[in-house]
């Protein structure tokens, strides 16, 4: 990876690595749980190499990027980051925005609340949250299973648990939904890393707690909160692994319901949550080819 450095956006300072040239047009891409701005790490130089300046911050909370002052962990309010971090870097309407898990989610509520923003998207290993909140109690025992975690986070027990034995829960994790993937130990121990502070891995269970709880949403990121989880208007690639074993395939099947129009759903055959760094070389290319159309 380049050099960490560091911008101020949304009165947060923001950890990132970059390639590519300033003056290109902004490439946004923005990790999930459990992951860090090193997930990027194979795509960030081929959006350099397409003519983009291809930026990968870690997300509010995960360090070195800061923890905020008002607790928000919404969605509206990672959105909300996404946007002032295009500002901050100077995007233009040709800038185009990159989420893999909660970054998907923040990119359905920045594309969504500015669209004017944002000329083409991609989300991966999470499907608009329109269609899957609607549908949650509606999903079998299997992915009930496979959301353990969630149930998890929002019990007093959570920061206790994902603690526990060096943070054994983030390598299970990492094991059962990408279970193809087998050269995970540098990306766990950057999330270790990052997370490793008490008060860091408490704001990344912030983002669950406040997934089901209103009363700890702030109002300063309403329009986007409702963005979330609305149908917009910018383009997105919708990517999702067949071996998933967060959130099933089966989950994503009526994905194009809900994604804006002149959007593409693709199944990424043999690849499990962390798609883009089990097959970095394919991922690149559907990146690459979706925007440039």
């Amino acid at each position: 990876m380049t050099e960490l450095k560091n911008i101020n956006a949304n009165g947060l300072d923001f950890g990132y690595f970059e390639a590519g040239p300033a003056d290109a047009p902004l490439a946004l891409c923005l990790h999930g749980f459990p992951d860090t701005a090193h997930s990027w790490r194979h795509l960030l130089p081929a959006l350099a190499g397409a003519g983009y300046h291809a930026v990968a911050p870690f997300l509010r909370g995960y360090a070195p990027s800061g923890i905020p002052a008002d607790g928000a962990y919404q969605a509206g309010a990672i959105a909300a980051d996404a946007n002032a971090l295009h500002e901050a870097f100077g995007g233009d309407g040709d800038a185009v925005l990159i989420g893999h898990d909660w970054g998907a989610i923040a990119t359905y509520g920045a594309t969504g609340s500015a669209p004017e923003r944002w000329r083409r998207a991609v989300t991966m290993s999470v499907p608009p949250l329109g269609g899957v909140l609607a549908d949650f109690f509606n999903y079998d025992y299997g992915q009930f299973k496979r959301s353990f975690y969630i149930f998890l986070f929002q019990t007093p027990l959570a920061e206790a648990g994902a603690a526990a034995h060096d943070m054994a829960l983030i390598d299970g994790l990492w094991r059962d939904w990408s279970p193809g993937y087998e050269d995970a130990a540098e990306d766990i121990a950057h999330v270790k890393e990052s997370l490793r502070d008490p008060a860091h891995l408490a704001a990344a269970i912030g983002y669950y707690r406040a997934l089901f709880d209103p009363t700890r949403h702030v109002a300063a990121y309403a329009a986007e909160q409702e963005a979330v989880t609305a149908t917009g208007e910018t383009p997105i690639l919708y990517l999702h692994g067949t071996d998933d074993g967060c959130i099933g395939a089966d989950v994503v099947k009526g994905a194009e319901d809900h994604l804006p129009a002149g959007s593409r759903r693709e199944l990424v055959e043999g690849t499990g949550h962390f798609l883009h760094l089990e097959a970095p070389e394919r991922i690149n290319r559907e990146v690459l080819a979706w925007l440039a159309g």
